[in-house]
């Protein structure tokens, strides 16, 4: 009995064991719960959650359990689009582009789930290679699956990004570490970031005081070296820069804003993510899959005194902030939405800096959503932007 339950919530990631699924057997058979879906709700809740960071995996894995709400299988669905020839994705025609005009009178799915349907059904029905076309797995077509096509919401496979307008890309992306050793511009970006600081002299004393030398010196009649602790900016920064996608176009600035930022701050902490905080982030790109930390132990381990700082445009399709599944990449349980709100009820003072210019945020939903979860603490990547941030940051 509940075996598709234990299933359920292992598929959510709900760390439930065979000897919790057995105590809820025995409860249910003793008669604690009967024909009552809330009771059965609760007692399930108490034997099988242990950490109340599952508590809204829970939720969702009741739902889909009580009311059979379909779930995608995403590692199905992926070693299908893996297993895909390679021919299929070749373009052999002109690459298609429409007009703005035309790309509006083309349908959307209207929901992640919705697309993720529409793209089982053509992995099943899909038997040889398509171009052009509007509606199967292809290339250079209006079709919202393939590559070298063009569809205003679509998953692409394989090929290169040309219109950042895809809901998922299912590809092997490759993203670089940011440079430190730019000398800027970088040099006015530093002494922007020098307001923000709080010094201290704090550890061992191993730097010459000369007044208190001469002062004792004086007193004893003989040399009587003091030594007191080096004078420290002892404000802790952490910095999340999003990589990849449309932030390639602002590589160089954050390179000199990394530089700056690194030869500023004695206690600098930074880590990378795509395009929305979900529950991982990752401290070197080239290994990112090895280099993994969990998004909770990244709260675990910085206290609510470090200054975070969060690099990116903020450009991303709604479902990527809002939905859960929304990103790109996987299939994310939680929504960046909520990543983003547990950032800023963890740290004191968290600021947005955002590379693309200001005059162009009201053409993007998400930088105006982003920007109200950040109470208007969302400043553009100008000496002026930084300064006003650096300001915020130090009260």
């Amino acid at each position: 009995m509940f075996v598709r339950l234990f299933y359920t919530l292992r598929r959510y990631g709900i760390p439930v064991s065979t000897r919790e699924l057995i105590d809820l057997n025995q409860a249910v058979s003793e008669g604690l719960v009967f024909a009552d879906q809330e009771e059965f709700y609760q007692l399930a809740k108490t034997i099988l959650v242990k950490d109340e960071r599952f508590f809204d995996k829970f939720d969702r894995a009741m739902k889909d359990y009580f009311e059979g709400i379909a779930i995608f299988d995403i590692d199905d669905v992926l070693k299908q689009v893996q297993q895909l020839p390679k021919e299929w994705l070749d373009l052999e025609l002109l690459e298609k582009n429409l007009t703005p005009e035309q790309r509006e009178e083309l349908k959307k799915a209207g929901s992640l789930e919705e697309l993720m349907k529409m793209l089982e059904e053509r992995l099943r029905e899909q038997h040889k290679k398509h171009q052009g076309g509007n509606r199967m797995i292809g290339t250079g077509g209006t079709s919202p699956f393939g590559a070298f096509g063009d569809h205003p919401e679509g998953v692409r496979i394989g090929g290169p990004g040309r219109k950042r307008s895809a809901v998922k890309v299912w590809e092997q992306r490759k993203y670089k570490n940011l440079d430190d050793e730019q000398i800027l511009g970088t040099r006015q970006m530093q002494m922007v970031l020098r307001r923000l600081r709080k010094f201290a002299r704090q550890g061992a004393a191993e730097e010459l005081d000369i007044n208190g030398t001469i002062r004792e010196t004086a007193k004893q009649g003989v040399l009587d070296v003091q030594l007191i602790p080096e004078r420290r900016n002892r404000v802790k920064v952490l910095m999340l820069f999003d990589v990849g996608g449309s932030m390639d176009s602002h590589i160089a600035q954050c390179e000199k804003l990394f530089s700056a930022a690194k030869t500023e701050f004695k206690t600098l902490e930074y880590f990378y993510f795509h395009n929305c905080l979900y529950d991982y982030v990752w401290k070197d790109n080239v290994r990112r899959s090895n280099t993994r930390m969990n998004t909770f132990d990244l709260f675990n381990t910085y206290g609510r005194d470090y200054r975070v700082i969060v690099v990116g445009d903020a450009s991303m399709a709604p479902y990527e902030l809002n939905s859960v599944g929304g990103s790109v990449e996987y299939m994310n349980d939680e929504s960046g939405k909520i990543w983003l709100q547990r950032l800023r009820q963890h740290f004191e003072k968290t600021a947005w800096l955002n590379p693309e210019e200001d005059r162009y945020w009201h053409y993007t939903a998400t930088i105006g959503q982003i920007q109200q979860l950040f109470e208007n603490h969302m400043y553009p990547m100008t000496l002026k932007g930084v300064e006003e941030m650096t300001k915020y940051l130090a009260r």
